[in-house]
């Protein structure tokens, strides 16, 4: 849960009382942990609890509580919660080792049976045994934490090399004069597609295209380290959840072009 301040006026100017905020879950996609450091400062004392689930999970598979984000684990969208059984399986739907990646499958009481008069589709999107196929690429640690590093249809694949959004979003979120960012595959005559970043920046902020790669390659491997790099006005597009709408963002880039890698 979480409440809301009231508006009032403190010295003449409008402001907001938010004494009563005590904690803030959020969801939607993985959150940078510099995003997560902006929080704290300003909103120290005020807990944050991470959910992570889909519209046929009903919708909520795991959770992160607010003494689990430290260390290694604010890359984490936690672990399952009561009920649900989670794993990361391969193409075939067979586990993969402890910290490599595959794609996120569920099974527990509140996962859907299927698409409504859609057999094709609900045959697709569950592996043998009731297991739904998420779409999620993660990996899970040694205690059953589970890490989020792309949609499988977002991952960016590079002259062969695979790219994962939210690893590249990490670095670049961790310069200061950045506010937003969105990472993408856009097409590339020679590599099939190459990482752009979408940013926008803080208010007063001056960053070049060039500034921010360099700073990028100091935190990723060089085929990580965006080719390119877009600075847009004011903000990204977002959805009525405010989640950052990243197909706007392909639109101009692969409108006319079929997708297609080396």
């Amino acid at each position: 849960m979480y409440t809301v301040g009231v508006r009032e006026t403190q010295n003449g100017n409008p402001g907001y009382n938010l004494k009563s905020l005590r904690r803030v879950c959020y969801g939607g996609s993985p959150m940078a942990p510099e995003i997560i450091r902006r929080f704290r400062e300003k909103f120290p004392g005020v807990e944050l609890v991470q959910g992570y689930g889909m519209t046929e999970t009903a919708p909520l598979l795991t959770a992160l509580l607010d003494h689990e984000h430290e260390g290694e684990r604010l890359l984490s969208c936690g672990r399952a919660i009561q009920g649900v059984e989670l794993r990361v399986a391969d193409e075939l739907g067979r586990d993969v080792p402890v910290r490599e990646r595959g794609e996120v499958v569920a099974r527990g009481w509140n996962v859907m049976k299927g698409y409504w008069n859609k057999p094709k589709e609900t045959a697709e999107a569950f592996f043998e045994g009731g297991w739904l196929r998420t779409g999620d690429i993660a990996w899970r640690d040694e205690e059953g934490f589970f890490y989020i590093v792309d949609r499988r249809k977002d991952m960016i694949i590079t002259g062969g090399e695979n790219v994962y959004s939210t690893e590249v979003e990490v670095a670049v979120y961790s310069h200061p004069s950045v506010r937003e960012a969105a990472v993408i595959g856009i097409p590339d005559a020679q590599w099939g597609e190459v990482v752009c970043a979408c940013v926008a920046l803080k208010d007063g902020a001056v960053l070049t295209p060039e500034e921010l790669r360099e700073h990028c390659r100091s935190k990723l491997a060089n085929y990580k380290v965006p080719k390119r790099v877009e600075i847009i006005p004011g903000e990204l597009p977002k959805s009525g959840t405010n989640k950052i709408l990243k197909r706007e963002l392909r639109e101009r880039f692969w409108d006319g072009t079929s997708r297609g890698v080396n």
